[in-house]
């Protein structure tokens, strides 16, 4: 009997799971919405060829609980959720899939509020916001706020300074060397701030384009780059590593290697899981959490909902360096990891609002009055 409710055991700790199937277009998704205390769940949607249905629900279970620290510590009024889409983002999209996902996603009247995310691009949810209103993220000329990669390296600059803050007692990114692992729209933004600051900076990509790209802009900066194969990029004798790539890179192979004082990138669950925090404070490595210093994107999408202003985007963006620098005397103050001083600091946050709500409202369903996006 208990077997039949092992599907049940695994949402234990979220409010509501949505699979969706469209077998006209071929859609098969799942969404995860977390929880919902600080406001209706905000997460990015990602598309890939997962194995099994059992992979992409613990992914997206995965993703959508990180999505709630990560608005929590943004201090964004939203909640954690996530969606996954199945299926090759290469060969299997379509414009009718991505309508019938914003069905979906429509369906939820508000309690889910959804954009891009690995394997989907802006132009994919055009054609969901046909569908809904609750679509972020859109490019400029749809109403969106554009490219969320601008706001989230300019957050991991941020983090990296209030690092350098701490290991050195100045902000100056420059004067330092960092191994920088992926240049995708966030590396290479990433690689190219460390340049024009002085710095220099041990990059590794799959992409030649890209690799070649951030050597011609070395040329116009008063930094310096070296390119390193990238089995090499852990073992780097630099002082910060910043991984803007996959995640699950910090693990027992990987830590062995390393030789940095800090890690502080823009990858997501960087961390392969929580023992791992704890091997890094144990090596005296100082870590980031990545949900903190990568929120800048996230920022950005929330922030559409009062109007498009970039400024005030990167003027929030601004004080994740403050959360950063928040966690880490947390962490000397108590003994404690930075991720569970980071975790722990989110969960105050939320249990705070529950007893706000608890005080302040009837004991009615609840109702959502973030506007819908126009």
């Amino acid at each position: 009997m208990e077997k039949d409710f092992e599907l049940f055991d695994k949402m234990r700790a979220h409010e509501q799971v949505v699979f969706c199937n469209d077998p006209s277009t071929g859609l098969r998704a799942i969404i995860a919405i977390h929880n919902t205390t600080l406001g209706p769940a905000l997460g990015g949607c990602r598309m890939q060829p997962y194995n099994s249905m059992d992979e992409a629900l613990e992914d997206v279970l995965r993703l959508s609980k990180g999505m709630t620290y990560k608005c929590a510590a943004a201090d964004v009024d939203f909640g954690g959720g996530k969606a996954v889409i199945i299926g090759d983002p290469k060969t299997d999209k379509s414009p009718e899939l991505f309508r019938a996902f914003g069905q979906f996603v429509n369906s939820l009247a508000g309690r889910f509020y959804t954009g891009t995310d690995m394997g989907t691009a802006m132009e994919d949810f055009i054609h969901a916001s046909k569908e809904s209103n609750f679509i972020n993220g859109l490019p400029v000329e749809y109403g969106g706020g554009g490219d969320s990669s601008i706001p989230t390296a300019a957050g991991v600059l941020h983090g990296i300074k209030a690092t350098n803050y701490m290991l050195f007692g100045n902000e100056e990114l420059g004067g330092h060397s960092y191994a920088v692992q992926g240049l995708g729209k966030v590396g290479f933004k990433v690689a190219c701030g460390l340049l024009e600051a002085g710095a220099h900076i041990f990059v590794t990509d799959i992409s030649k384009e890209s690799l070649h790209a951030i050597e011609l802009k070395a040329e116009t900066t008063s930094g310096k780059v070296t390119v390193i194969a990238k089995e090499d990029i852990y073992s780097q004798p630099v002082d910060i590593f910043v991984p803007c790539a996959f995640g699950g890179i910090i693990n027992d192979n990987t830590i062995t290697q390393l030789k940095v004082k800090a890690i502080v990138g823009a990858a997501n669950n960087q961390l392969l899981n929580d023992k791992h925090g704890n091997m890094l404070h144990e090596k005296g490595i100082l870590y980031a959490p990545d949900y903190i210093v990568n929120s800048g994107g996230l920022i950005q999408v929330a922030d559409e909902l009062y109007g498009i202003n970039h400024d005030r985007v990167l003027a929030k963006t601004k004080r994740i360096y403050d959360a950063i620098l928040e966690v880490y005397k947390e962490a000397s103050n108590t003994g404690k990891t930075t991720e569970e001083s980071a975790n722990q600091m989110c969960e105050k946050r939320i249990a705070d609002r529950t007893k706000r709500n608890s005080f302040f409202t009837s004991p009615e369903k609840p109702k959502w009055s973030i506007r819908n996006l126009s």
